[in-house]
């Protein structure tokens, strides 16, 4: 279900999942996006919808600098402007055909996209830096009673013999929560993989709240 825009900036993904001359799904509280980096090496994201046939653009492929669709190989730029119709060579494609883009940052490691106007640029969480990423059938709600504490814009969860973690949760369909997990900068090898663990079972314990309709 769609919502209201909530000027933030929402967590997308982790920049170590999106390598140059890729596309993937994303997803903001307005809908599905396609969240791609050009072969040089730009990020962009861009309304999840070929204005041609409405094929997801997230299922297309990167060529250079723009994104194509992958049923009629309709190709737009960063900033969305038709490139190319292949279909019709000669023609200079129309300013009327483009899509829907919206402004990215990327820093930490984390790909932020804006859904709606957000006040500032994204945070930075200074000290730490991306793990992994995991979807949790469970919302930001049953992660606190399983725990994990509010600090800032993210969460904060520490099991025994782990190192304190940071979650960043992205909410998205069915309920559903995307959580990039974040760990010390100066986190040793062994370190990381107790970090994996204890995340594991906080999504464990919120799934199991979710699931009991506990969650105040």
């Amino acid at each position: 279900m769609l919502s209201e825009k909530t000027d933030t900036w929402v967590p997308v993904a982790l920049s170590q999942d999106l390598p140059a001359g890729t596309v993937m799904p994303a997803r903001i509280s307005t809908g599905s996006i396609a969240l791609w980096r050009s072969q040089s090496g730009r990020v962009a994201a861009s309304e999840d919808r070929c204005p041609h046939r409405g094929m997801r653009l997230s299922h297309g492929f990167v060529r250079g600098e723009s994104l194509s669709c992958i049923y009629h190989g309709w190709s737009y730029s960063q900033a969305g402007h038709c490139l190319r119709i292949p279909a019709h060579p000669g023609l200079v494609p129309p300013e009327t055909i483009r899509v829907a883009t919206q402004p990215v940052e990327e820093t930490g490691g984390i790909v932020w996209v804006a859904d709606g106007a957000p006040a500032q640029k994204p945070r930075v969480l200074e000290d730490y830096v991306p793990l992994r990423s995991m979807t949790a059938r469970a919302g930001r709600a049953a992660l606190t009673a399983a725990g994990a504490t509010p600090v800032a814009d993210a969460l904060a969860w520490q099991a025994p013999g782990a190192p304190e973690i940071r979650l960043l949760p992205a909410p998205q369909q069915d309920g559903e929560t995307l959580i990039h997990i974040l760990v010390p900068v100066e986190c040793t090898a062994s370190e990381r993989i107790a970090a994996s663990r204890a995340a594991e079972s906080l999504r464990r314990m919120a799934e199991q709240i979710e699931a009991k309709g506990s969650v105040s």
